[in-house]
């Protein structure tokens, strides 16, 4: 299976967790990396390129932090770009059908308060609707969301003792799913 991670980080550099995300994954045998904010500093997605680096793909991996309940601007950017009329749905647009979509996310808060009841209100898999939606309008299965809770990134906001050790395994999780891509993942406190 080939896959296709698009990272989308504004601040990779200083991300306590994407950078080791990306270390344990690099070299894995049919793993495409594609981080867009690197490719594109002056945010103007060759759409070309990125339509070609996904026909190759069975599965499409979003890797990002949840930025504002939602994927950071350029991973919105590249959806409302990339899969576009004639690509990705309308008439001829059958390339995405029968991928697979796995968003790979981080969350600053705490699983508890993902919830009904908890201070945002939604649980993670409630605020991933629209890449659920658009997965489906463009013929993709959107699997089950692996997310990594209580990672804050934000000067001010105390970082968690063994935040080390949850990114850690959390890595490995992540490996361990890529690299044996027929096995389907079971959701992380969606």
């Amino acid at each position: 299976m080939n896959t296709l991670v698009v990272v989308s980080h504004p601040h990779l550099a200083t991300s306590r967790a994407h950078r080791r995300l990306l270390d344990a994954i690099s070299g894995l045998p049919g793993i495409a990396i594609r981080h867009l904010e690197a490719l594109y500093p002056d945010q103007r997605i060759d759409v070309a390129a990125e339509q070609a680096a996904v026909l190759p793909a069975t599965r499409i991996v979003f890797q990002f932090p949840l930025y504002w309940f939602s994927t950071p601007p350029m991973l919105k950017a590249w959806q409302d770009d990339v899969l576009a009329v004639g690509f990705a749905y309308g008439p001829g647009g059958t390339l995405m059908c029968g991928k697979l979509l796995q968003p790979v996310l981080t969350a600053g808060g705490e699983h508890a308060k993902y919830r009904p009841g908890g201070r945002n209100r939604y649980k993670v898999s409630d605020l991933l609707k629209p890449l659920e939606a658009t997965a489906r309008i463009v013929g993709m299965a959107m699997l089950p969301p692996l997310v990594l809770h209580h990672v804050p990134n934000v000067t001010g906001i105390p970082v968690p003792d063994d935040v080390d050790t949850r990114i850690d395994a959390f890595a490995r999780r992540y490996r361990a799913l890529l690299a044996a891509p027929e096995a389907a993942p079971a959701a992380a406190h969606p």
